[in-house]
């Protein structure tokens, strides 16, 4: 009777293992499974196997290469802002000794989280537009910074591009990561910075001393967790530049979606090889990163 009852209890699992074996663990297999095929979804011939044929290809693409290294500049540049901004506005918010007041500024702060991505984007690449966008408007008719011939090209083949991006993913992420740090601050005693006042403490040797070593581990892993969506960023730099290769925001991601449903035959062994090799990349990073910053007590 007892083992009847435990087996009885697996079976409220079973919901939540079809939805990972369906939607997770098969879609993965898959994938894997094509990256060492030709697999083409257009094309009327079936797969064949060619080992690591399509790895090899990917290793000696240039243009593969090209957008890793893009994905890494805009990582290189979205990572600092995602992590020292939202922390800035968390001790600033932290300080509020209103909790009415402290509540709304929490409220506006996720204002931006809760609107949809491709919304967020579509507003933006408006926002950003050379002719008619808002900010050059403002930089050239009123500021008259600028003139219509030399105003900011801030999408397109432009340096500015991957930075407007990142700071469009600062912007609206500002709230979701302030709240991490905001907890983490709620968790520090109150003590230890009355104590650190008594020993005549500055607010900067409070915070360096204090503040800033309690909150590593949620830096960590928001460095962690931002740093893998940074590298797989597609659908921002899809609705800012779309599919033109000469541009700064088409990366390996775009590149993968690209030949995976757009150009040819859908070469899509091809373009799974691609995104396990740019996963297989992030993985060490992070791994890497996990190291260097492991808890050494």
């Amino acid at each position: 009777m007892a083992r009847t009852r435990g087996w009885g209890n697996w079976i409220y699992l079973l919901p939540a293992a079809l939805f990972f074996f369906m939607y997770m663990a098969y879609p993965i297999l898959r994938s894997m499974w094509m990256s060492f095929t030709n697999y083409q979804y257009l094309s009327t011939e079936p797969a064949q196997f060619v080992g690591l044929q399509n790895f090899a290809n990917a290793l000696n693409d240039p243009l593969f290469h090209l957008g890793l290294l893009r994905a890494a500049t805009f990582t290189a540049i979205f990572l600092p802002g995602v992590i020292f901004i939202p922390l800035f506005v968390a001790i600033l918010v932290d300080r509020v000794g209103n909790q009415r007041l402290a509540t709304v500024y929490r409220l506006i702060l996720l204002i931006p989280a809760v609107i949809p991505a491709a919304m967020i984007f579509v507003l933006w690449r408006w926002l950003y537009d050379f002719e008619i966008g808002p900010i050059n408007t403002i930089l050239r008719d009123y500021l008259h910074l600028f003139n219509s011939f030399n105003a900011p090209q801030w999408v397109g083949v432009s340096p500015l591009a991957l930075p407007a991006v990142a700071f469009v993913e600062i912007w609206w992420g500002l709230g979701y990561h302030t709240m991490f740090f905001l907890a983490g601050l709620a968790s520090i005693p109150r003590e230890l910075f009355e104590a650190a006042r008594v020993d005549g403490a500055s607010e900067w040797q409070m915070f360096w001393h204090v503040t800033l070593p309690r909150l590593q581990p949620i830096m960590l892993i928001l460095v962690i967790l931002r740093f893998g969506s940074a590298m797989a960023v597609i659908d921002d730099f899809i609705i800012m530049g779309g599919f033109n290769r000469a541009l700064p925001t088409y990366t390996w991601t775009v590149y993968m979606w690209h030949m995976a449903f757009q150009l040819g035959t859908w070469p899509q062994g091809y373009a799974s090889a691609v995104g396990w090799l740019g996963a297989g990349a992030m993985l060490i990073v992070v791994a890497i990163m996990m190291y260097v910053f492991r808890n050494r007590d």
